[in-house]
């Protein structure tokens, strides 16, 4: 996050000034459609500025740690009932889950469902199709 906000402060900022330059010299601004693109461009990087500023003033780093039970910053191995292979999955606040990266909320149903459990602890997971219950096999 402190990598794309440097990025969005100098790079990104200084490419849309150009372009709103560039499109104030091509005349009337009220007509003028790149004008307006850049300026819509401006608001959505300040905003997204401005999300990425506040969240990383507010973050706490979580150390990797060894705990026995399930907490912000784990790395949970589960099972699903009924299924022989386990699932690796990191508990990580909500701006950092990434499902694709194996990296889930502490705030989404899976999340919630197993923090505070240990190892061997059974939980269940209400989803569209009825509960799904989960073993944790492993913490780390």
């Amino acid at each position: 996050m402190s990598e794309e906000l440097a990025s969005l402060t100098t790079t990104k900022r200084r490419e849309i000034a150009e372009q709103l330059e560039q499109a104030k010299s091509l005349g009337d601004l009220r007509e003028n459609s790149e004008y307006q693109e850049a300026r819509a461009a401006q608001a959505s990087l300040e905003e997204r500025i401005a999300y990425l500023s506040d969240v990383l003033k507010r973050a706490q780093i979580i150390d990797s740690h060894h705990s026995t039970h399930v907490e912000v910053g784990s790395t949970v191995r589960i099972k699903r009932s009924g299924n022989s292979e386990t699932q690796t999955i990191q508990v990580v606040g909500s701006s950092e889950a990434h499902i694709a990266e194996g990296k889930v909320s502490n705030e989404s149903p899976v999340g919630r469902a197993m923090m505070s459990k240990k190892k061997g602890d059974t939980f269940q997971v209400k989803t569209g199709k009825g509960l799904v219950e989960y073993s944790i096999i492993d913490i780390a």
